[in-house]
């Protein structure tokens, strides 16, 4: 996308783009932040949805602009190798800083090859963006789960179809959704607000939207403010009002914008924080914790138990079989990185979609139309795939190291607020 621009406008940001390029004696990570998030603003001029969030100072998206409209992408990217090297000769000011914005900047590299029409392989195009090269296992590796989940659901049928038609047992009627999610978003609010503080006007949004290819999204406003859309294009199960409100809500992505934005952007005037590209590091953290937040906000039982006596009666569904319900749902887990592979041997040409969408239904045990939302949202976002899987077992490994309640929450807390990389992650 381009976008005309007045020649005033123009020639003031090419005067200010002809001294942002190299580093010079004054030269500093501040400084830089502010170029990087120009650059990472003219990248998402060329590619819709590249930035996912942006909540800094309009100038900056004005330069931006102004920098697609006379770049190519090319250009771009001898741009991006301009301030690798500046963070390198500045690392020694704020090594931790500094290594955030080398990593964000080679994800833009990354993306900008892909850009151009550079193929590249499911691990390598997942390292380059993300950060973390995927153990891809094989779909035999998963039978067994297979085997198992075939002792909760027995029965007539193919297995996913024995799975989806359970499952279905739990959805709620569209004229539920809006008073279940409110309650459900409600809840791990309360559950995050026990542990993590944060700004008294922080709020979100709630809108059920249509025609997507992702189940849930947080639209981060700025000024501690969320828009957290749930698509209603495929039934909705009383699972999900959880499992949606804590990964949009608390302490998912809503309260890692929070406090990144209360901490760093704000707190400490990192520029870098006020964009978020979509393709970076960063997702493998938002993502992941989003995930594991689930597991922290309602640990052990009380998810099912909380769903059994408030959301199932909420939603006019008998809460009885909620127990079972949340056994079936904690083996379905396991099978959540064969979504990778399959992703994998798709992307990298192995298969075709129709047999993508035919090994989606037997490995994540869902009706064909669920895996054809999976496979497009596959097609839509390649390997981002992997921050859901991989980014959620990194986080969980990382704050499981601490044995009790208050220190893991802690521990999260400081990986949200923080400029956390895959590589800080411990465990």
């Amino acid at each position: 996308m381009q976008r005309p621009l007045r020649a005033a406008t123009l020639a003031a940001s090419l005067s200010l783009a002809a001294c942002a390029t190299a580093p010079g004696a004054g030269d500093s990570l501040s400084a830089l932040a502010r170029d990087y998030v120009v650059l990472q603003m003219a990248i998402g001029e060329k590619e819709e949805g590249y930035i996912d969030a942006f909540t800094g100072e309009p100038a900056l998206k004005t330069e931006g602009q102004a920098l697609a409209a006379r770049s190519d992408l090319p250009a771009l990217a001898t741009r991006v190798a301009q301030l690798r090297s500046r963070v390198q000769a500045l690392s020694a000011e704020e090594p931790r800083r500094a290594a955030f914005l080398s990593a964000q900047l080679t994800a833009a590299a990354t993306r900008l090859r892909m850009l151009q029409g550079e193929k590249l392989s499911f691990a390598d195009e997942a390292q380059g963006l993300f950060g973390v090269r995927p153990e891809i296992k094989p779909l035999a590796s998963y039978d067994p789960v297979l085997a198992r989940i075939e002792a909760l659901v027995p029965g007539q049928g193919t297995l996913a179809d024995r799975v989806e038609a359970y499952q279905n047992r739990f959805t709620i009627s569209r004229d539920k959704l809006e008073p279940v999610f409110r309650n459900a978003i409600a809840a791990c609010r309360t559950a995050s607000s026990q542990h993590i503080t944060l700004p008294s006007t922080e709020q979100f949004d709630l809108a059920f939207v249509t025609g997507k290819s992702w189940s849930g999204y947080n639209y981060y406003q700025g000024n501690y403010r969320s828009r957290i859309e749930i698509n209603t294009d495929l039934p909705i199960r009383l699972s999900r009002a959880i499992d949606l409100g804590c990964h949009e809500g608390y302490p998912g992505h809503h309260v890692l914008n929070v406090l990144q934005e209360e901490k760093l952007a704000k707190g400490k005037g990192w520029a870098e924080f006020t964009v978020q590209p979509l393709f970076s590091p960063q997702s493998i953290i938002s993502e992941g914790s989003a995930n594991f937040g689930i597991d922290l906000a309602f640990p052990g039982q009380r998810k099912a138990r909380y769903e059994a006596a408030v959301l199932a009666p909420l939603a006019g569904l008998d809460g009885s079989e909620v127990g079972r319900y949340d056994q079936l749902l904690d083996a379905l887990r396991d099978l959540g990185t064969a979504r990778n592979t399959i992703s994998q041997q798709f992307l990298d040409g192995q298969i075709d979609e129709a047999e993508a969408v035919r090994l989606t239904q037997k490995y994540s045990l869902v009706g064909e139309a669920r895996a054809k939302q999976s496979v497009s949202f596959t097609k839509q976002y390649r390997s981002y795939v992997i921050n859901y899987t991989i980014g959620r077992d990194m986080v969980a490994r990382d704050v499981d190291r601490f044995s009790d309640d208050k220190a893991r929450w802690q521990r999260m807390e400081q990986l949200l607020s923080e400029p956390t990389l895959p590589s800080d992650l411990k465990g």
